[in-house]
């Protein structure tokens, strides 16, 4: 059994699956939770505090967030490692690191990075600290700026960009050890290591996103007649522009040849023109939901037109767990050993995706049998116990903490 410190910039939660995740099966496992998170989800914090053995929850005001940024635009901190790094957050990890025994921190994104080495600064020692980076911010940056929903989110993404590249190049000389969720997030970190650093030093290992088979279960019953369902957190400028291609470029394609087809955009905080979408009547546009069971598994497809992105995309492994027959594009398939037109359908363009939709309305034993494969797919590949055994491993071998490093 481990005591483990782990430091996130945001509550887990079923929202925020991995860390979520994490938490739960090591807690199963045994291990000892020490949470110290950004309180912003009354909710979940409740239900953390019955896995974990002390929760601290420090509130975090938009103002805080503003403050942390400014400080950071005259050095060369990206802003994402300054989003939650306020004098609160701080002051409790450096409690926590001082007072407790812990074995190990686990750090839950780059927005968590800096809170963690200014408080190992601050307490002159401490465990070492193990960075689950999920995924490579600079190679989503990288993407945003050329296929980025809006202006907003590619200024945003160009203004961090040179700070991000340089920052996750140091990755392996200032933690322990680091996980990303899929094989091309470990080639990308390895890569800036070796170009704008010293290269070689922590490992870089991959420990994939799981599904729980338990919650997610696979569907057989009866599903609506031709219902497409896109699910993902709509604010997220990634799902934004996949929402727009489908609406946009892809369903006016469908239509033409099937009019009576109805979408569902089943997420949270969808903006005005997600929203307006709503006035199509075979348009629904949810918002927050409590529950994405149902929006799955009354589809008879779920589409997934990522445009952009990296790392493993949950909502195509969802919907997969569901036997949710899957259409996507190739970019949400590259962290994932799934087999194109088996496990799930990879559609290239609007033309081809709109193509593929109507061929797999009208085949369902095709789409039974997609449906069925992506659900052994995720069992076999996609288990939280499977990714939880490989950050154990990660804990107990680290050595001792890394000096603090400007």
């Amino acid at each position: 059994m481990m005591n483990i410190l782990f430091v996130a910039p945001y509550t887990p939660s079923p929202i925020r699956v991995r860390p979520y995740q994490f938490i739960r099966h090591l807690a199963q496992r045994g291990h000892s939770i020490t949470l110290v998170s950004a309180a912003d989800n009354a909710a979940a914090l409740t239900e953390l505090r019955t896995i974990c053995r002390r929760v601290v929850a420090v509130p975090v005001r938009r103002t805080d967030h503003l403050l942390a940024y400014a400080r950071a635009v005259p050095s060369e901190l990206p802003l994402q490692a300054a989003h939650c790094l306020t004098p609160a957050m701080v002051a409790a990890v450096t409690h926590e690191i001082k007072h407790g025994e812990h074995h190990v921190i686990h750090i839950e994104h780059l927005r968590a990075a800096e809170i963690v080495r200014v408080a190992l600064h601050q307490c002159g020692d401490g465990p070492p600290a193990v960075l689950d980076a999920v995924d490579s911010i600079t190679l989503l940056f990288e993407r945003t700026l050329r296929r980025g929903a809006n202006l907003s989110s590619r200024l945003r993404a160009l203004a961090d960009l040179a700070r991000t590249r340089r920052y996750e190049a140091a990755y392996p000389h200032r933690f322990a050890a680091i996980a990303v969720t899929s094989p091309e997030d470990r080639w990308a970190l390895m890569t800036l290591n070796r170009a704008l650093d010293r290269p070689g030093g922590s490992p870089i290992i991959v420990a994939p996103n799981g599904v729980d088979l338990t919650y997610f279960q696979a569907y057989t019953g009866p599903r609506q007649p031709h219902h497409l369902v896109f699910t993902g957190k709509m604010s997220y400028h990634a799902n934004e522009a996949a929402a727009r291609y489908l609406i946009e470029e892809i369903m006016p394609r469908v239509w033409a040849k099937r009019a009576e087809v109805t979408v569902t955009l089943a997420g949270a905080e969808p903006g005005p023109r997600l929203r307006g979408y709503a006035r199509d009547p075979r348009i629904t546009v949810t918002g927050a939901v409590p529950d994405l069971r149902p929006y799955l598994t009354e589809a008879t497809l779920a589409v997934a037109p990522i445009r952009y992105g990296v790392g493993v995309q949950n909502k195509v492994l969802e919907a997969m767990a569901t036997a949710t027959p899957v259409i996507t594009t190739r970019q949400a398939t590259v962290a994932l050993s799934a087999q194109p037109g088996h496990d799930l359908v990879v559609a290239e363009d609007a033309n081809n995706f709109a193509d593929t939709i109507l061929t797999l309305l009208a085949d369902d034993e095709r789409r039974a049998a997609i449906g069925q494969a992506g659900r052994m797919y995720v069992e076999r590949h996609h288990n939280w116990q499977q990714s939880v055994s490989r950050l154990e491993a990660v804990y107990a071998s680290a050595g001792t903490s890394l000096p603090y490093r400007q």
